[in-house]
This record gives structure tokens, C-alpha cells and sequence, in this order.
């Protein structure tokens, strides 16, 4: 479809910062170079996409009363046929699932997207660094996706579906809810299963890393640092170069991708991974996907498709999103998960991701603990060619067929 040339921003809101742009080189007090201006954080009101945006037969609306949200969600197909509920991840949006929302809807589902909690056009929330971390943690993270089916007047979920920070919610909507989420489809993200009493899931690798000839550090726990929402507001390449060099640097259109299991969570092992995970040790991540930025636009992903990204993290900046990596390296998550140590996901799963994508591997042996012990009906493992991280924007027709072919399973009464 065509996007049009100029972004239309039908809102309204407020800033704290008095409505500093984001995303260009200051110029001096009060200026900066780009034409326009955004207001960012504490968003009093949002208005739905102008259907310009979206794909014919995709539809855009704001729902209030979710959990203390208004929620913003994109919708294909007819209420009242089966829901496929689509939850995207980190630096993402609803906007992430336009491609394969209408072959979802063309097979006779309500399809439904929305912004998570800490994005895009969903409000009610606030992510200042110094505030509660409880509304991001990932049990309330499921109770705003339990609110939102409710709210629709939705018994079940014929199949619920997450990208890589909406893998893991997913994940834990299906093994607490089964009788609600009745189907799943986990992508980019593998689950390992609930932590267990005793055992800390993931350790603090930094002292390690930090160690190495070419000193490095992960990119969870920077993303975790205070300094990480600012230096991705405001990149000094500017939000619309950081974003495209950041999206190429982990799609299949970088040759680098060449992922493979690793053997261990050692700093040797996983420097082995690219600079967007493994970073150096001084840089922030619009510096350490600099070097990377493609002469050209993407054909998944055109500059104008882009530029709906930028207006959106322009105007809300990247603090909500990295909330969720603060409560995973910070601890925040693991007393209340441990509750369900043992539980197993029961409904029917499937993990579908790009071949070219390291995420799969980013955390060493959790793909096979996913298929062998945090599923108990694991029905496939997809690895789609000629896809890196952004699977379902890069190959939306490959993915769509596995989604199709998930929801004809069979599932228990």
C-alpha cells in the first residue's frame, strides 16, 4: 500500500519537558533541528491512527478502562468471529503486525493488536525512572491482556500470538490463563519455563564482559541503566537514522547474522553474538549501530512505514518499553514467577522466528528447554529464511501461514 509522504499526528498531550523534540541535535537552548516538535511522557489524550496509515481493512481505535489504560489497538476482521490476539515487542508497535493482520482477518478471524502498556497510543501509564517498577512487572503485564479480552466481551482466545518482549507475555498469559488463551504462537523470543526456587535464571554477566580484550557489556543491562531512554531519545544521528541502522543491524538484510547455538553463559561465548546485544563497553546502542546504517531503505520496511515509528517514539521517547528489562535484570519479575515453579505451558505452541535472527539464541539452551520442558504440547519449531528479528514485518506472508495453520489445532475442551 502508500503511505503518505508526511505523518499525520492527530493528538493531543503534555509534557514535562515542555515539549522538547526528540530525536535531533540541539542547536542551542530551546532549538532544534527538525522542523517539527513533539511532546512527550505524560500523554492526556491520544486520537486513533488516521486510516491513511493502515492497511485496507485495518482499523484503529482507543478502548479505555483496561487495567488503568486506555489502550489503543488495531483490528482486522469481524467481532465475533475466533480473536487472534498479536502482542509486539521492543522497539516496536501494534504498527508491527499490519503485514499479516488481513491474511488473518481473509481466514476468518477477529484479529486485535495493541499498543502494550509503555508504547505507542495506549495512555495511563508513566515510566519515570525513579517511579514503581510494579505496572511494568510481567504478572500485570498479563493482567492487562486478561482486562483487554474481557473488556472486548471475549470468553477465549482462539490464538495468542507475541514477538519478542510480547514472547515472554505470551508465554505467561498462556500458562497462567490456558483456559483463556487457547492457543499460542511464541516468535524471536524463546520461553524456558517459570524460575525456580533457588536458582537465579539469568546472572549478572557486566564484571565478566567488562573483563574481556575488547571490553563489552549486554544489552539488557543497559537498557536497564538510567542513562538508556535519553541516549535513544535523543540520538545524535538523529531518531530516524538510529531507528533504520538499529532495524537493519537485526534483519536478515545484514549479512552478519549468522547465528548458532552457544555453549554457555560466559562472556566468551556470548561475545560471539553481534554489537546490538553484545555492545562495547562504552557505547550507547545509537553508537553501537551507527557503523550499520544501509544506504537504502528496506522493502519491508519503506521510509515512509518508518517514519510512523519515529513520530510515535518521538512523542513518547523509549522509557516505557525498557521498563520490562529492568524488572528482568533487576529481579523485579522473579518472586512473583517463582509461584508457578514447575508449571508448564498446556496448550498447543509453536515458536516461529527468522533463520537470520539471534535472538533465538541470545540466551544459551533456552530453545531446548522450551521444546522439551516448558511446553507440554509443543507442536513445531519454524525458522523462516530470509528473515532476521523483525520476522513477521520481513516474511508477513511465510508467517502468516504458520499462524493459519496454528489456529486449525485441535484443542482440549
Amino acid at each position: 500500500m502508500e503511505y503518505p509522504a508526511k505523518l499525520p499526528l492527530a493528538l493531543k498531550a503534555t509534557s514535562e519537558r515542555g515539549g522538547e523534540a526528540i530525536g535531533a541535535p540541539l542547536l542551542g537552548r530551546g532549538r532544534v533541528a527538525r522542523p517539527f516538535q513533539f511532546q512527550r511522557r505524560r500523554l492526556c489524550s491520544v486520537t486513533p491512527f488516521d486510516p491513511a496509515l493502515l492497511p485496507t481493512g485495518i482499523r484503529s481505535r482507543i478502548l479505555p478502562g483496561i487495567n488503568g489504560l486506555s489502550v489503543h489497538l488495531l483490528e482486522a476482521g469481524e467481532a465475533g468471529q475466533p480473536a487472534v490476539l498479536l502482542l509486539h515487542g521492543f522497539p516496536e508497535l501494534a504498527f508491527s503486525w499490519r503485514k499479516v493482520m488481513p491474511a488473518l482477518a481473509s481466514a476468518g478471524f477477529h484479529v486485535i493488536a495493541p499498543d502494550l502498556r509503555g508504547y505507542g497510543r495506549t495512555t495511563g501509564w508513566s515510566a519515570g525512572y525513579d517511579e514503581p517498577l510494579a505496572p511494568f512487572q510481567m504478572l500485570n503485564m498479563v493482567r492487562d491482556q486478561l482486562a483487554l479480552v474481557q473488556t472486548l466481551g471475549l470468553r477465549e482466545v482462539h490464538a495468542l500470538v507475541g514477538h519478542d518482549y510480547g514472547s515472554p507475555v505470551a508465554a505467561w498469559c498462556a500458562l497462567i490463563r490456558p483456559d483463556v488463551f487457547r492457543r499460542l504462537a511464541l516468535m524471536s523470543a524463546p520461553f524456558a519455563g517459570p524460575p525456580r526456587f533457588g536458582v537465579s535464571s539469568v546472572r549478572d554477566i557486566g564484571p565478566d564482559l567488562a573483563g574481556l580484550a575488547e571490553p563489552r557489556k549486554h544489552y539488557q543491562w543497559y537498557y536497564a541503566e538510567r542513562r538508556a531512554a535519553g541516549d535513544m531519545d535523543r540520538p545524535e544521528q538523529g531518531l530516524h537514522a538510529f531507528l533504520r541502522a538499529y532495524y537493519h543491524h537485526k534483519s536478515a538484510d545484514w549479512p552478519g547474522n549468522k547465528p548458532f547455538p552457544l555453549t554457555g553463559w560466559t562472556a566468551e561465548e556470548l561475545a560471539k553474538m553481534p554489537d546490538y546485544y553484545i555492545m562495547p563497553l562504552h557505547a550507547t546502542m545509537p553508537e553501537a549501530v551507527a557503523p550499520y546504517m544501509p544506504a537504502t531503505e528496506a522493502p519491508w520496511l519503506t521510509d515512509a512505514e518508518l517514519a510512523v515509528y519515529v513520530a510515535e517514539y518521538a512523542r513518547t521517547g523509549f522509557a516505557g518499553g525498557l521498563q520490562s528489562y529492568r524488572c528482568g535484570t533487576g529481579g523485579a519479575n522473579a518472586a512473583d514467577l517463582t509461584l508457578f515453579s514447575g508449571r508448564r505451558i498446556e496448550v498447543p505452541t509453536v515458536f516461529i522466528a527468522g533463520a537470520s535472527d539471534w535472538g533465538i539464541h541470545q540466551i544459551p539452551f533456552a530453545l531446548t528447554r522450551m521444546q522439551e520442558e516448558a511446553c507440554a504440547d509443543f507442536r513445531g519449531l519454524h525458522l523462516i529464511p530470509g528473515a532476521g528479528h523483525w520476522v513477521q514485518q520481513e516474511q508477513p506472508d511465510a508467517v502468516a501461514k504458520q499462524l493459519v495453520d496454528l489456529t486449525a489445532i485441535a484443542t482440549a475442551a
